[in-house]
């Protein structure tokens, strides 16, 4: 497997993906892919662009969370999250619901040991298409709503250090800067055949 996880000033994680117009076995296998990257990094989400793909598609496995209860409700019907599990998203579109925002500790897999608190709101509801092209809604909260807008950010190169506020990013600022440098001086040495 060729696919890597980009990092942060990777200039990709700020382009904004291409519809998915395909769904065949390139797809699923992307998907596959992914999944398995997202695993093996201790993932629970990850966008097509944290592998350095510009186009709308992400994939996560949100496990139960024993402190906030996702519930969900999949094309009108009540169900639990683990039974949709993992979950593949083609050309989503996020819609937030009357809720309350609450803050949560964020990480991103391109922003490696990075965390920080992030508000988002509660509740959404989530159209996309799956591995097939059919489309379908999802009602969601909890743990499972913050991964989708996380993702969904990152599908339009909107990335989680974008949605804090100013204190909070204020310090981790330096270890964010770093990373970047970091990340550009490696795709010079790369681009030169270092």
């Amino acid at each position: 497997m060729s696919l890597y996880i980009r990092y942060f000033g990777d200039s990709v994680l700020r382009q904004k993906g291409h519809k998915i117009e395909k769904f065949d076995d390139h797809l699923s296998k992307l998907s596959q892919d992914m999944l398995e990257i997202m695993h093996a990094s201790e993932g629970i989400g990850l966008a097509a662009q944290q592998i350095g793909k510009a186009i709308q598609f992400c994939v996560m496995e949100v496990p139960d969370h024993p402190e906030y209860p996702t519930t969900c409700i999949m094309d009108g019907k009540p169900l639990s999250s683990s039974l949709i599990m993992p979950l593949s998203l083609a050309n989503p579109v996020v819609k937030t619901l009357p809720s309350d925002e609450y803050y949560y500790e964020e990480g991103c897999l391109s922003f490696p040991e990075i965390n920080a608190d992030v508000a988002r709101p509660e509740r959404i509801v989530v159209t996309y298409q799956d591995l097939d092209g059919v489309e379908h809604t999802l009602e969601c909260d909890g743990l499972l709503a913050r991964c989708i807008q996380h993702e969904v950010d990152h599908l339009n190169g909107v990335l989680f250090i974008d949605r804090m506020e100013k204190p909070t990013f204020a310090e981790i600022k330096k270890e964010v800067q770093t990373l970047k440098n970091k990340t550009i001086e490696c795709t010079k040495n790369a681009h030169r055949g270092k």
